[in-house]
């Protein structure tokens, strides 16, 4: 690993607010607020658990963990409680007995609530599959939140690309390739390794801390729960659906995201009546932790907002 007191001088392209060059995670004793609870058919779901107030629940996406939210865990902290489970399967969270699949992982979500006495949960936020399991959980008992927030959710591009599985299925692959093979100690290094280790994750990997991406590699696709969780997405559809979410919603994606194109950010923004979309420029897959110094002020913005959303609002997209 680098040493953590050194950085490098990064360029200003592809814009100032790409990355944190202080991240208050790095400061905090994680141990501290590491919590693990029994769920029906789901034992020892691993979650962080920080902050006082309302409550906001993120949901990591495929091959992820509660990691994926270092940049925005402490920020949100500050004013909410905010809580980060490791979906079953995944992170430290052992398999479940039940048959992972969106509307299970969302039906778990439910249970997470109940678990933890969460009658209301000010904001719902899920990135790829974890977007697809909020509207699971969103649609089956919507009183439960307030806002909803999808960022570069999977579903919608999955189910519009009838027929062409294989070019969905090549934009995973090509991006879980790296993590299969190589040593990571070594991408890490090297401006080169970290490029061809999270090119397709990251728009400009070499501007984020290499202590940050060190953290998304684990446990990555030797997650017991990968396999399955892939399968399920293919051929869900939920776009009729969609259309039932009444609650706030901010739909927010990267331009140069390489997993989920951002035609699925339309796809949602289309179908969801009261949403709002927030398109990155020089973003990818991860626009919370590639700008989280603008991606954490709108996110907080958004949940205190008491502003009716038009039910449709073709123009109101948002690109920058």
């Amino acid at each position: 690993m680098p040493d953590p007191t050194k950085t490098e001088k990064a360029p200003l392209f592809p814009a100032p607010d790409y990355g944190n060059p202080d991240p208050e995670w790095l400061r905090i004793d994680w141990r501290e607020h590491l919590r693990r609870v029994d769920l029906p058919g789901a034992e020892a779901v691993n979650y962080v658990d920080i902050g006082e107030g309302e409550a906001i629940i993120l949901v990591h996406g495929i091959a992820g963990c509660w990691r994926n939210w270092l940049e925005n865990i402490p920020y949100l902290a500050r004013h909410y409680r905010v809580i980060v489970p490791d979906l079953p399967g995944f992170g430290d969270s052992p398999m479940p007995s039940w048959e992972i699949s969106m509307s299970n992982y969302g039906r778990m979500l439910h249970d997470f609530c109940e678990r933890l006495g969460l009658d209301h949960v000010a904001a719902l936020v899920g990135n790829s599959m974890g977007g697809f399991i909020a509207t699971e959980a969103v649609i089956e008992e919507p009183d439960r939140f307030d806002r909803l927030v999808l960022i570069s959710a999977a579903g919608v591009s999955f189910a519009e690309v009838q027929g062409r599985h294989v070019e969905a299925l090549g934009r995973i692959v090509k991006a879980a390739t790296p993590f299969l093979v190589g040593h990571r100690r070594a991408w890490l290094m090297r401006p080169r390794g970290r490029v061809f280790a999270f090119g397709r994750l990251f728009r400009s990997p070499n501007r984020l801390r290499p202590e940050l991406l060190a953290e998304q590699t684990r446990p990555g696709l030797q997650a017991p729960g990968f396999s399955e969780a892939l399968e399920s997405i293919w051929g869900y559809d939920t776009r009729e659906r969609l259309t039932e979410i009444e609650i706030p919603t901010l739909v927010v994606w990267g331009l140069n995201d390489h997993i989920v194109p951002v035609e699925g950010a339309i796809g949602y923004h289309r179908l969801i009546p009261h949403s709002r979309l927030e398109i990155f420029e020089r973003t990818g897959h991860l626009p919370m932790l590639e700008r989280p110094l603008r991606f954490n002020p709108m996110l907080e913005e958004f949940i205190e907002s008491s502003r009716p959303l038009r039910s449709k609002q073709d123009d109101d997209i948002t690109v920058g």
